[in-house]
């Protein structure tokens, strides 16, 4: 037999905000320091993984035309 008991009641109700509020907390404390992590390595002058892969594919390709070219002044004309 179940009986209602007004104390647990709040009590659960007590726990599920305070659970609420310390996952808001925490996802409030994950932006600070992604935040935070942005800011520093905007001051160290560092670049994404995403515009170094796009660089790093220009330049494979420049390299790759310069030998080409560098090929073709270098084979003798017959």
């Amino acid at each position: 037999m179940q009986t209602k008991n007004p104390f647990l009641d709040e009590f659960a109700k007590t726990m599920e905000g305070a659970m609420g509020l310390a996952q808001a907390a925490s996802e409030e404390a994950k932006a600070a320091l992604r935040a935070q992590a942005d800011r520093w390595a905007a001051e160290l002058d560092l670049v994404r993984r995403d515009e170094f892969e796009a660089m790093r594919d220009r330049l494979t390709a420049e390299i790759a035309e310069l030998k080409a070219a560098l090929s073709k002044l270098t084979t003798p004309s017959d």
